[in-house]
């Protein structure tokens, strides 16, 4: 079966980096465009960043634009989000996507801005 698992959040004091990675399986992983979104407390579920199943093309939320980087390696199963320059107004749960026919979601890994 699908299975999304994100790791690498943690608490990150403002204008630091954090690395997430999201590793998949049950999926020939190549073939499809992933995603990361994120959850603040009391707010919408947000897409963050998106990449093609090639790795070529990728869009950004216009409040992460040149701050995170998203990425994928094909070989490994994984995507990635590189995020510099962190706000406490990025304080979230993260959550990998696969989209699809059907959309499958990760357990989600909770990133801490704060000072």
């Amino acid at each position: 079966q699908v299975q999304l698992v994100e790791s690498g959040g943690g608490l990150v004091q403002p204008g630091g980096s954090l690395r997430l990675s999201c590793a998949a399986s049950g999926f020939t992983f190549r073939n499809y465009p992933m995603s990361w979104y994120r959850q603040a407390p009391g707010k919408e579920r947000d897409m963050v960043a998106s990449i093609s199943s090639s790795g070529i093309s990728t869009n950004y939320a216009p409040s992460v634009k040149g701050r995170f980087t998203i990425s994928r390696d094909n070989a490994k199963n994984t995507v990635y989000l590189q995020m510099n320059s962190l706000k406490p107004e990025d304080t979230a749960v993260y959550y990998c996507k696969r989209s699809g026919t059907q959309n499958y979601w990760g357990q989600g890994t909770q990133v801490t801005v704060s000072s």
